[in-house]
């Protein structure tokens, strides 16, 4: 487990003595680095071999108070390298798109926006500033993906990344999702601590994945040994058979369904809202929701949640599935306030 704390004045590339650490915490400005006690983050390598997760946490993110979060679970022989490289790429190329988007808006988008709205319920309708968020989600990804195309000597026609990853703008969150990392809310109700599931894990068994996937001459079959974990193969060869629908990467599969779009969701706070949890499929495996929630509530501090909730599916991993080889763990809690001690 690796953990690095550094001070980017501007751009997240300008922490380059990072990048071969798994798990990165990143501040605009020295004081904000007091401010990590409102998160965590936590990797531990599987047994499995390398490490492919990425995870990052970046505070006073666009805006003062605002933050990125991220994890990212690499697959295949350069996994690591793509998830290293989405993680240390993603948050500068995405609040450029998002900063360019809001130069380019002319009077003639805001009229039709208005117009928009005088014709559909205003509840409906999404704010202006989460518009301009999807857009950029869906144009950073893109442009990522075609960067890590063009790498030289990167061979990522089987290798790729998932990626999950939140913005907090105030009292909005942008969650976009590739993959099947996973984001999940903690919010308090009258009965404790309830899990609130932000994202949906994209994989091939998914009804409209499986569509687009055979709509590009993709298949989608399960292996006899696993009949339960739906994996896309070539027109007319088995391989690859990668188990989720989307990815950074995997160049093989992008002529057969395997895309790089986000799906992008945007939730407005709550005061019953505590905290988010972005982890990768390793822990997800093994642990639901609300035990990944209570585990978070339960810890002795913001800075031990992460890592609580990656010990505990680690042990579970080995109580569940004894004989097999424990996934990489990895988890980022961002929390909404201040936590309060367990009574």
């Amino acid at each position: 487990m690796g953990i690095c704390i550094s001070v980017a004045s501007s751009e997240i590339h300008e922490a380059d003595d990072c990048h071969h650490e798994n798990v990165v915490f990143l501040a605009e400005n020295i004081a904000s680095l007091g401010t990590q006690g409102l998160g965590s983050l936590y990797t531990k390598q599987g047994s499995k071999g390398l490490n492919q997760d990425a995870a990052i946490l970046y505070q006073d993110y666009g805006i003062e108070g605002g933050a990125f979060c991220g994890v990212f679970d690499g697959h295949g022989k350069n996994g690591h390298l793509v998830s290293n490289m989405v993680r240390n790429r993603l948050p500068s190329l995405l609040l450029n798109q998002k900063n360019a988007l809001e130069k380019i808006r002319t009077a003639a988008d805001d009229k039709s926006f208005q117009h928009q709205v005088a014709k559909t319920d205003v509840k409906s309708i999404p704010n202006k500033d989460f518009l301009n968020w999807q857009e950029a989600c869906i144009g950073a990804f893109k442009v990522l993906d075609k960067e890590i195309m063009l790498q030289e000597n990167l061979d990522c026609s089987t290798s790729g990344t998932t990626a999950v990853v939140v913005v907090r703008q105030s009292e909005d969150l942008v969650i976009a999702n590739v993959g099947d990392s996973r984001a999940v809310l903690g919010a308090i109700t009258e009965n404790g601590i309830k899990a609130v599931q932000l994202t949906t894990d994209l994989k091939p068994g998914l009804p409209n994945e499986a569509e687009r996937i055979r709509n590009c001459n993709g298949r989608v079959l399960a292996l006899k040994g696993e009949p339960h974990i739906q994996r896309v193969w070539l027109p007319h060869e088995d391989s690859p058979g990668l188990a989720m629908s989307r990815a950074f990467g995997d160049f093989l599969l992008k002529n057969h369904g395997i895309i790089a779009v986000p799906d992008v969701f945007r939730h407005h706070l709550t005061p019953d809202d505590q905290f988010i949890v972005l982890a990768t499929d390793g822990v997800w495996d093994v642990l639901n929701n609300n035990q990944v929630a209570s585990i978070v509530m339960e810890a002795e501090s913001e800075q031990e949640a992460a890592k609580a909730v990656v010990e505990a599916a680690t042990a579970s991993w080995k109580k569940k599935f004894p004989s097999s080889k424990v996934d990489d763990c990895t988890v980022v809690c961002l929390f909404f306030h201040k936590k309060q001690k367990p009574s």
